[in-house]
């Protein structure tokens, strides 16, 4: 681990805190979109194996009371913070980070440097996609192929676009010239665009592989 990876783990785990010691809740179908819900067995140095649950509320910040992330041992919330933020747990730390479109990770980062990414709640959006996934393997690929295509179409249409405005400013054009942007889509287009890349992004999100393109 570099000096640039060690500062920022020594960051996010300063940002974790003790938890109040309340159950974790059941998780409610009507939370599809505010919460996400992720498990990993751990052993602790006695070698009991403990269960440890990370609960996500998207729409929590550091203004509300609730944490918009905790850590659960056994059922009880012993840890919390705001995201991105790594929380200590035997053998390691789970990182836990979202971005717009959903959680962009939550892996459990072993002291031996090996990662693994935990198990979402069966019924949960990133449960359901995992679910989908292993039921329709083959369309699942070709959802994500397209999702990625379209990321791209959207970054290349948005790059060339935000040049044609930057070449717009006089001292830029003196020095560079002035570019035109090949791409002129309707407003229909440009609306269609943007909602197939939300879709595109929030589908990576489910499968917690957000790309700064998503981001």
């Amino acid at each position: 681990m570099n000096v640039f990876s060690r500062y920022k783990r020594r960051w996010q785990v300063s940002k974790a805190k003790p938890g109040d010691g309340s159950r974790l809740r059941p998780y409610r179908l009507w939370q599809l979109f505010s919460r996400s819900l992720f498990a990993v067995e751990l052993a602790d140095p006695t070698g009991r194996r403990h269960l440890f649950e990370v609960d996500v509320r998207h729409l929590a910040d550091s203004t509300t009371k609730k944490s918009p992330a905790a850590v659960y041992r056994d059922g009880v919330q012993v840890l919390r913070g705001n995201v991105p933020v790594a929380f200590p747990v035997p053998g390691g730390v789970i990182e836990v980070a979202t971005s717009l479109y959903g959680v962009k990770r939550m892996h459990f980062v072993g002291d031996d440097g090996g990662e693994r990414v935990l198990s979402p709640h069966p019924r949960s959006p990133e449960g359901l996609r995992a679910r989908f996934d292993r039921r329709f393997p083959r369309t699942s690929a070709v959802v994500g192929v397209v999702g990625l295509v379209v990321l791209l179409v959207g970054l290349a249409v948005t790059l060339s676009v935000a040049a044609e405005q930057i070449t717009r400013v006089e001292v830029v054009a003196a020095q560079v010239g002035t570019f035109t942007s090949p791409v002129l889509l309707p407003a229909w287009a440009k609306f269609a665009l943007a909602a197939a890349g939300a879709l595109a992004a929030t589908d990576r999100a489910l499968r917690l592989k957000s790309t700064w393109m998503a981001d």
